[in-house]
């Protein structure tokens, strides 16, 4: 029997009788008229003569009562295969001689894989003993597991109940500082002092850099409207200052300025104001400011000036720093050595003090409208009405003006503590106590001497903190250039191009100088005419040298 063709799926078979069986798949060659290829009819007497690359069609079945099949066909899907018989794989040939509609395309791939019959059912009851990957072991493993997990998250359940229960069992004063408004300060105001540039100073606070911004931009607009003899309102003040600072400005930062300058200003309710505004009346009362100036020697009105302005501003500046000092100094008292510093010695502030974290000033009372006339008592009531009404109601009136008349008790304000020691912990235990004594007093000398040094000091301190480094790499430059003597010009020129830190010529200048004044014996600067030349002694130790430097550092420090 000729081999089936792959493609003869696109056949069509038709209920009828039995169709021939598939042509047989034709030689790669072209075929040649005088010896047909087997399987393929031999051409029709039409048919032209010579080699004619065009297939010839079958001969037409005279049998069929259907007309033929057209020569190229179109790819129909097929229709779901019918249910087959319980029988298993089909042979060949009874498929071929069956009259089946069409077959599915799982059928042609099982033909495909050449399987025989007998190992269907096989491999169908292997299919069902395939062990299974979750075995009694496994399953008991996950089972502890859970176990596991479970208790796990009881005790953590447990110890947070507990943890709980201790926070609502601590006393008021050594909870931590709650925010006023709940919600947490930005970390730019937290740490606004330790962000600032230059040498650590007597710095303020974010609250109090913002409340000085406050004072300026006011007594700017102050000062615009009282040269001009206006009337100076809290509403006109509000507006200029919001839209100098583009920050809210509320009559509490008014009363904040009252409290750190007094002298400052002078606050009246006034009323009979011309304002050009629809929300307040002529008749209203408002809040006005008048700045308080010293009388000038000639009897002319004295005027705002720019230098009575820089002068207000320097005084309400200081007056925030005293207040500064005022907690500082508190702090210092609650420390183990405590610690007294003269406040005119005070160049900084104390490495373990927080200054981000110094409460707000607490607003002045401002003057108030005066209040109007109203019957807010039963007192008052019965003293207009007492003419009109019954006896029987001026005694119940009169008993109810006895009971709302009893002082109410007022709250006890809550004691405030003094902050407690800090308690010795636990990876100091077993260490003398005259030991540990001894390194907080050494430890307060040191803390002390870096609240009282002067910025020259700080200066000079820094500038021997680099000496090391630039010994190494000057003796390295006069190495490298091997001459025995340098200008200054070209000698810092070298160091500044490898020293790993940027610095001016200027800066690294003093640095030389300096050295030459520490190590005479090592470096010294010679002026000949209106150049100076370093001259250095290349067979000095530079480690011993380096061992020189860091003690006279040290010592400088501890001063």
């Amino acid at each position: 029997m000729a081999q089936r063709r792959v493609t003869d799926f696109f056949a069509r078979r038709r209920s009828g009788p039995p169709a021939c069986l598939p042509r047989a798949k034709q030689a790669l060659r072209t075929p040649s008229p005088a010896k047909p290829a087997p399987g393929v009819p031999a051409p029709a007497l039409s048919d032209p003569p010579g080699g004619s690359r065009k297939r010839a069609r079958p001969a037409a079945d005279p049998a069929r009562d259907e007309p033929a099949p057209p020569a190229r066909r179109r790819l129909r899907l097929a229709p779901p295969p019918a249910p087959e018989p319980a029988d298993p794989v089909p042979s060949p040939s009874s498929s071929v001689a069956s009259g089946s509609p069409a077959r599915s395309p799982l059928s042609k791939k099982i033909k495909k894989a050449t399987i025989p019959a007998g190992q269907l059912p096989c491999l169908a009851a292997q299919g069902d003993k395939i062990p299974r990957k979750d075995t009694v072991s496994e399953l008991q493993a996950c089972l502890q597991r859970a176990r596991e997990l479970g208790a796990r998250v009881q005790a953590l359940r447990a110890h947070s109940q507990e943890e709980d229960a201790e926070k609502s069992a601590m006393p008021e004063p050594e909870r931590g500082p709650v925010e006023p408004c709940g919600e947490k300060v930005p970390a730019y105001q937290r740490f606004h002092v330790l962000a600032q540039p230059g040498i650590p100073g007597l710095a303020l606070p974010y609250k109090y850099q913002m409340l000085a911004e406050m004072f300026r931009s006011m007594d700017t607009v102050v000062g615009m409207l009282y040269n001009r003899a206006e009337a100076v309102t809290f509403a006109k003040v509000k507006q200029g200052v919001q839209d100098m600072m583009r920050r809210r400005f509320e009559e509490r930062n008014v009363g904040q300025i009252k409290t750190v300058y007094p002298a400052s200003y002078r606050f009246r309710q006034e009323r009979n104001i011309p304002t050009f505004k629809d929300g307040i009346k002529r008749s209203d009362y408002q809040l006005t400011i008048e700045p308080l100036l010293d009388q000038e020697a000639s009897g002319v009105a004295p005027q705002l000036t720019a230098s009575r302005l820089l002068q207000r501003r320097h005084i309400f500046s200081q007056n925030l720093v005293a207040r500064v000092k005022e907690h500082h100094k508190a702090f210092l008292a609650t420390l183990d050595p405590p610690m007294e510093v003269p406040e005119d010695q005070l160049t900084r502030w104390h490495p373990r003090f927080n200054v981000d974290e110094v409460p707000d000033i607490e607003p002045a009372e401002l003057p108030r409208p005066p209040p109007t006339e109203k019957l807010a008592t039963a007192q008052e009531v019965l003293a207009r009405a007492r003419s009109l009404m019954s006896p029987r109601m001026e005694k119940a009136l009169s008993d109810l003006a006895l009971r709302t008349a009893e002082p109410s008790s007022p709250g006890s304000p809550c004691p405030v503590l003094p902050a407690n020691p800090p308690a010795t912990p636990s990876a100091l235990k077993g260490v003398s106590q005259a030991l540990l004594e001894r390194i907080r007093v050494k430890e307060a000398q040191k803390q002390l001497a870096q609240m009282t040094r002067r910025p020259e000091q700080e200066q000079r301190l820094r500038r021997l903190e680099r000496l090391p480094e630039l010994a190494r790499v000057l003796r390295g430059i006069f190495v490298s250039e091997r001459k025995p003597a340098l200008t200054m010009e070209v000698a810092c020129a070298r160091m500044v191009g490898s020293y790993h830190t940027p610095m001016s010529p200027g800066d690294m200048e003093q640095h030389l100088q300096l050295l030459a004044e520490l190590l005479p014996d090592w470096l010294s600067l010679h002026h000949i005419r209106t150049d100076t030349y370093l001259k250095l002694d290349k067979a000095a130790d530079l480690a011993g040298l380096t061992v020189r430097l860091a003690r006279l550092a040290r010592t400088e420090e501890g001063l």
